[in-house]
């Protein structure tokens, strides 16, 4: 027998033991036994009679809740028994939130004292009003995409088109009253920094694990955070092998992208934003690892996480939208998918692991595949061999788009993007360094215009 989430043992009473009921109360409820030493021995009370007496009032007058005091006899010696039920309600010690969490006590201050409160509530961090944010601060072009998006995966009927923007976003169930939630912020707005700080990705490339080389910041509302970081990373910081065959041009891309993705999107939709922390990605020769700072729901383990389980999302309204958009199901089974695409392609089994905060996910490359950095090919153990640099990669898309463009000037990002296989916003990396180079330019206006190749391109 030992102390658990919801046993605890005294062996005499004092008044600060009013912290650990509220605690229980706060939390799952549990027992607390005086009389009883820390190695589960009954000890007895010899006040046990008059302990009966005070403590049902103090529990009440002090903490304001009802809790079950019985006498209770074990070999002889008399001990109390304290029964909390865990309460609706926030319940306070002198101002001050207890919570029982494993075998030991915690007081709740900033974020986590704000996660439990809208927890009493009934609500979550992306569920609260914001305000000062207003429809017209959304990103049309972004609304826009969504909707489109939204209908072509059959997730919202194809009336909507016909809904404004208020009414759309009324129907997502991102209004509370006559606010946004600060769901709507974090999704459709083109700068969700300017409400919640850390609202970002950090992407570097790792040498060792204290030689940083080169790093990208991603910002802009959550959609273009998971398009433009799963772009640069299959772009800028990882590269294909390419073998030449007899049947022709072979690319095998260190990791499957629906692991990548899968990963992306789960450290995206259920990240806590309510602690500035951004999301941080640590890309090596042979790994990426992604962390965040979201928690798994209460008394949850990894084993939990890569079980068969319900979906039950840090963040509900942000990951029903990326479901409607078709980015994730509501089901619970992104960590599968992750675990069975890493498989069948043959990498390594991903790691997933449980931080003081939040979750570090490790995606191992393909053994034989080609590194981050340089795109030099590794084996199994990561040793180095010959191999195209990463400059040399990003040097080989950006001669393609001068080629495309030199044939059809008028070609748009997005036709770009299906000539090369990459987002729109990969291509944008690529035309913003061209340009950078002085070796394109755009002419007229953005959707109209044509862009023209300078001298200096064919040097």
């Amino acid at each position: 027998m030992s102390e658990h989430q919801q046993v605890e043992w005294k062996a005499s009473w004092r008044d600060e033991y009013l912290k650990w009921i509220c605690g229980f109360a706060n939390a799952q409820g549990g027992v607390l036994e005086i009389g009883r030493n820390n190695q589960g021995r009954p000890v007895g009370l010899a006040n046990a009679a008059r302990l009966m007496e005070e403590l049902p009032n103090k529990i009440r007058d002090t903490l304001g809740i009802i809790a079950d005091v019985d006498l209770v006899e074990e070999d002889g010696k008399a001990l109390i028994r304290i029964a909390v039920e865990p309460y609706p309600y926030p319940v306070s010690y002198q101002g001050q939130y207890h919570y029982r969490s494993g075998s030991t006590r915690q007081v709740l201050k900033g974020a986590a004292l704000d996660r439990f409160l809208l927890g009493k509530t009934g609500k979550r961090w992306d569920g609260v009003p914001q305000p000062q944010l207003e429809i017209g601060d959304l990103d049309q072009q972004v609304l826009d995409w969504f909707r489109t998006e939204a209908v072509r995966r059959q997730r919202l009927p194809a009336s909507i088109a016909d809904d404004d923007d208020r009414l759309f976003i009324e129907r997502l169930r991102l209004t509370d009253g006559n606010y946004l939630k600060r769901a709507a912020a974090l999704l459709f707005h083109p700068d969700p920094q300017e409400y919640f700080s850390g609202a970002f990705i950090k992407i570097g490339y790792f040498k060792s694990e204290s030689d940083l080389r080169f790093h990208d910041i991603v910002e802009g509302d959550l959609f273009t955070q998971l398009a433009r970081t799963l772009d640069l990373l299959q772009t800028k910081y990882t590269h294909a092998a390419i073998e030449i065959t007899g049947e022709g041009r072979m690319e095998t891309a260190p990791l499957p992208e629906p692991a990548l993705r899968e990963a992306l999107v789960n450290a995206i939709a259920h990240r806590d934003y309510s602690t500035g922390n951004p999301i941080q990605i640590r890309v090596y020769d042979d790994r990426i690892e992604i962390w965040n700072d979201g928690r798994l729901p209460e008394n949850w383990t990894v084993k939990d996480l890569l079980g068969k389980h319900a979906s039950v999302p840090f963040n509900p309204d942000v990951a029903r939208v990326f479901f409607l958009a078709g980015k994730i199901e509501a089901w619970g089974s992104g960590i599968q998918r992750i675990l069975t695409a890493c498989k069948q392609y043959g990498c390594p089994d991903p790691r997933f692991d449980l931080q003081p905060i939040g979750l570090m996910v490790t995606l191992h490359f393909l053994p034989g595949a080609v590194s981050e950095k340089t795109g030099e090919k590794t084996g199994g153990t990561g040793a180095v061999s010959g191999g195209t640099t990463q400059e040399t990669t990003q040097e080989t898309t950006q001669e393609r788009i001068i080629t495309l463009l030199r044939e059809n000037p008028e070609l748009t990002r997005k036709a770009l993007a299906k000539h090369l296989g990459l987002t729109p916003d990969g291509i944008k990396y690529h035309l913003d360094k061209l340009r950078k180079a002085g070796r394109i330019r755009h002419v007229g206006p953005t959707k109209k215009g044509y862009w023209e190749i300078l001298e200096n391109a064919d040097e």
